[in-house]
């Protein structure tokens, strides 16, 4: 890899703003480079005692329907008598 090129890479937080669920990972986040987004200016004391800068997001697998179990179920056979109905072939007169 080529020395210089590369953004800082360091342990982060991120948060769930709706269910309130956390996780310590690392990200690029993490350090202040020239044309990125740059550090986040929040910080959280993690259960290590460490402080860390915190990342809000709006969704998570804490809070999505999809990992939740909490998505709707789509009725498709009703669909498809609908549009038989409204598209299906006439009967010959």
């Amino acid at each position: 890899m080529k020395q210089g090129i590369h953004p800082a890479y360091g342990p982060v937080v991120f948060r769930d703003r709706s269910s309130g669920f956390a996780f310590l990972t690392r990200s690029t986040l993490a350090g202040d480079a020239p044309g990125g987004p740059g550090r986040p200016p929040a910080t959280v004391e993690w259960t290590d005692g460490k402080t860390y800068p915190v990342v809000d997001v709006e969704v998570s697998s804490a809070s999505h329907p999809f990992w939740t179990g909490s998505s709707r179920v789509v009725d498709t056979a009703g669909r498809v008598e609908k549009f038989r109905r409204r598209y299906g072939q006439k009967e010959d007169r």
